[in-house]
């Protein structure tokens, strides 16, 4: 669609540079974009692999204690679990990935994963503890790349519609409309040069 431009040699000076301008801009958007998807990409195959690390994990630990539950009377399983000594401390930062700030996690477990005596509890509530705990941290590091995956979708999508709407709208119509001001142009031209051929034939 042309713009409602006069059509003018100044304007079409301006909008040549402003052509100029949204073709660079179009060139480093897709550069952004194509550096967005490829971290995308990069981070959900990490986390389909972490994801599938967790689950069996998880899947193993509640199994295990399953089996250690059988084996202890409600009672001593619930006084073993009451007063847990292990802690976790999570610091958070960000990263600046392609003027994306993505979240970066720094989880520490403090104690032992140990709460209880060893007397009156089976080998598999041992087992069980370790496994969750193991699964803890890694849990925080899935919630981490996860998120981040999901803001670098979030940009990506947005300077996906940035480059179509210049690539599809924003150029086109200065294109169209420089070369409508420069047609225009040229008949000025050619109408001026008859008037001035007309002129010279009458003085004549």
């Amino acid at each position: 669609m042309r713009l409602n431009i006069n059509p003018t040699r100044m304007e079409l000076i301006k909008l040549k540079k402003r052509t100029a301008v949204a073709k660079r801009g179009h060139k480093l958007l897709k550069e952004k974009r194509d550096g967005l998807m490829k971290k995308f990409m990069e981070i959900i195959k990490e986390t389909k692999t972490l994801r599938e690390t967790i689950d069996q994990k998880l899947a193993k630990a509640f199994r295990t204690f399953l089996f250690a539950a059988a084996n202890m009377r409600p009672e001593v399983c619930e006084e073993s679990l009451s007063y847990p000594s292990q802690k976790l401390s999570l610091e958070v930062g960000t990263e600046n990935v392609m003027s994306v700030r993505i979240p970066q996690f720094k989880s520490k477990l403090e104690g032992d994963w140990l709460c209880y005596g060893l007397v009156s509890t089976p080998q598999e509530l041992d087992l069980s503890m370790k496994l969750f705990s193991e699964a803890l941290e890694d849990m925080v590091k899935l919630a981490q790349i996860e998120h981040s995956a999901s803001l670098l979708a979030q940009e990506a999508e947005r300077t996906r519609r940035r480059v179509n709407a210049l690539e599809y709208v924003l150029i086109p119509n200065l294109e169209e409309t420089a070369k409508y001001i420069t047609m225009k142009l040229e008949e000025q031209e050619r109408s001026a040069f008859s008037s001035l051929m007309r002129v010279k034939e009458v003085i004549r």
